[in-house]
């Protein structure tokens, strides 16, 4: 631990020398190899203490410069060893600064009064009248904001969770701001109440109050030139850039935002970027994404999510005021000019083009198309799991996670096809054959929540949704088989047992987390009781459902493939088995094949005629050959 002592008078006669000035001299104390010789033209107030300057920093460009203190003020002030701070405009107040930090051409920083550094600062998400408020803190997740967000009808639990949050603000809350080592902070106007984390590089920004910067030496932060922002939290690995300007936010892990982004009262978690256009009370779950200039996302929920140019939604009706909000499921898309009325719900992984005014609900229909035609929305059931984008984008998403930061908040679980989507793909096959039998085999069009469905339309989401809940059943079969031996038939469905606690019933997205319902439940029910009531154990009691996935993945697969093929695990034999796996290979194989017809189809469209030269398309080629691989030993392996 470092100590400190106090100045000799010939250390004080060397500083007067070098135009320095103290309101006391004895309020200033310094480190044991303390030297004067790099301390010019400073005036120190208060209690300040000083580490050793032996340090040269090298500058872009090459140049040099020696640790130091040229022209600063400094009041109640730690400074660490080897740090450098120069042209300070106005001072530095109630600071303590890391090793090795480099300060120059700053207007001020200051910490007043006790802050918590942005900690505790509510934001009104979603409903920007209030009721769906979250607390930000350093530690929050995309799932506890989910919670906080989407339950609120249980407020014992609400409550509770905003007492974990006030209890980790009353740590971090001081009257002493914090800047650490090896930080860089260069033509920087206005700080005030802002804590800066290890490595990070502040270049240029313009204001900076009540905020937390959680940079760290695995995964620095960056804030660039112009940027304003006010109560606020930024995490590890991401850049704010480009005259951003923040208000009420929270920027989670390797988040991209810049090329003057606005937003106010928003959240984005894990690997969003945004750019040019605004943000206002949206929720941004992992890798959200708008670059447009003309793209105002607002008061929707979403996540792994593509705003095209133009994109808008309107969250009131000139009636009590902005008050809905809508929720866009995990992978949906908007296109250009795409224009969606709160409230509503677009179903996991769709698209949706035009203008959409009749407040729909599509969740029990993923995969789809909604299209505008002469102000009516017509839905495509299904038709967004023979698109190359859907294949393209479920690739992209885990080779684009960019957090370095080995302590990584958000829980991600990428697959296209899980419990989730498939249960929806269950209930949308009810919904089409339900319509089928009320309005007739033979009509041209079918009534779904104040949207249409065309008879060929209908019939093509009934193919696609049983080819997709064939491939996620089969999968998870062929994934237990492929894991344990077995030479007999009582080894063979002693294998197939599972002995997972959850996985049964529903499941539910908790912005990235996908978990059984009844696992959820139990958790929620814990915080409400009581018994967990810490953000780290919480954020413990997350790790550890992202963990159990594929345990839960196939206790819930167990029981779908006994309802849905009618068939009795427990008395499973080969011949069973194998026409399960059959059907997932024609399933797989089929998907791929028209995966593969709209991959030449975008291509020809491109000029391109060579189709199989195509890396996108050799993949898909690929995937088929090992599928089909993968799908004879499986059945080898049930000759036994």
């Amino acid at each position: 631990m470092r100590t400190f002592r106090g100045l000799t008078a010939e250390e004080i006669s060397a500083l007067q020398a070098n135009m320095c000035t103290a309101s006391d001299w004895t309020d200033v104390e310094v480190s044991e190899d303390f030297s004067p010789c790099y301390i010019k033209y400073v005036r120190f107030s208060g209690k300040v203490r000083l580490g050793s300057f032996n340090k040269e920093f090298t500058l872009s460009g090459g140049i040099r410069k020696h640790s130091g203190i040229y022209f600063a003020t400094l009041h109640n002030v730690t400074v660490g060893d080897d740090c450098c701070i120069e042209n300070v405009k106005n001072y530095i107040a109630n600071y303590t600064i890391g090793d090795r930090t480099f300060i120059e051409n700053v207007d001020i920083i200051l910490a007043d009064g006790v802050s918590s550094f942005g900690n505790g600062v509510s934001v009104s998400v979603l409903n920007e009248t209030g009721g769906c408020e979250v607390v930000i803190f350093d530690r929050l997740t995309a799932h506890m904001a989910y919670i906080m967000t989407q339950y609120r009808e249980r407020p014992l639990l609400v409550g509770n969770l905003r007492k974990m949050v006030e209890a980790y603000v009353g740590q971090v809350s001081s009257a002493t701001g914090s800047i650490g080592n090896d930080v860089i902070i260069a033509d920087a106007g206005y700080l005030k109440n802002v804590r800066v984390g290890d490595w990070c590089k502040i270049e240029g920004a313009s204001k900076l109050k009540n905020g937390s910067i959680n940079s760290n030496q695995s995964d620095p932060v960056h804030i660039g030139v112009g940027v304003v922002a006010d109560d606020f939290i930024i995490c590890s690995g991401s850049s704010v850039e480009d005259g951003v300007t923040l208000s009420r936010c929270f920027v989670g892990q390797a988040c991209r935002l810049g090329h003057n982004y606005s937003a106010s009262d928003s959240l984005f978690f894990s690997n969003c970027q945004g750019e040019n256009g605004e943000a206002c009370a949206i929720f941004a779950g992992p890798y959200t994404v708008t670059h447009h200039k003309s793209t105002l996302l607002i008061a929707g929920m979403f996540s792994f999510m593509n705003a095209g140019s133009g994109s808008n939604q309107s969250n009131h009706m000139y009636k009590l005021g902005p008050i809905h909000h809508g929720k866009l499921e995990r992978g949906a898309k908007t296109a250009s000019d795409s224009y969606i009325l709160w409230p509503a719900k677009v179903g996991a992984f769709s698209l949706v083009m035009g203008r959409h005014v009749n407040h729909q609900d599509t969740s029990d229909l993923p995969f789809s198309y909604l299209i505008e035609q002469l102000s009516t929305t017509y839905i495509m059931p299904g038709a967004n799991l023979k698109s190359v984008g859907t294949i393209r984008d479920a690739k992209k998403w885990p080779q684009r996670d960019r957090r370095r930061d080995p302590d990584k908040l958000d829980f991600i679980n990428f697959n296209l096809l899980s419990p989730y989507t498939i249960q929806k793909m269950l209930n949308g096959c009810k919904i089409l054959n339900d319509l089928k039998k009320v309005s007739g085999e033979n009509s041209d069009t079918y009534s779904y929540q104040s949207c249409k469905i065309k008879h060929s339309s209908l019939t093509k989401g009934l193919k696609y949704y049983g080819m997709a809940i064939d491939k996620f059943l089969g999968n998870s079969l062929i994934t237990r088989l492929m894991s344990f031996e077995f030479s007999d038939l009582a080894q063979l469905r002693s294998s197939l047992k599972s002995d997972a606690g959850y996985g049964d019933g529903n499941w539910v997205d908790l912005s990235g987390l996908i978990a059984p319902e009844n696992a959820v439940d139990e958790l929620l029910n814990a915080i409400e009781r009581g018994s967990l009531n810490d953000v780290a154990q919480l954020n413990h009691c997350f790790a550890d459902l992202h963990s159990e996935y594929y345990n839960f993945e196939w206790k819930w697969a167990y029981r779908m493939i006994e309802q849905y093929y009618d068939v009795n695990l427990s008395e499973a034999d080969p011949q069973m088995l194998s026409s399960i796996i059959c059907r997932w290979r024609n399933s797989v194989v089929g998907l791929d094949n028209l995966i593969y017809d709209d991959a030449c189809r975008e291509l020809q469209l491109s000029g391109v005629s060579d189709f199989d030269e195509d890396p996108f398309v050799k993949s898909v080629c690929e995937h088929i050959r090992v599928k089909t691989d993968l799908a004879e030993k499986a059945l080898e392996k049930l000759k036994f």
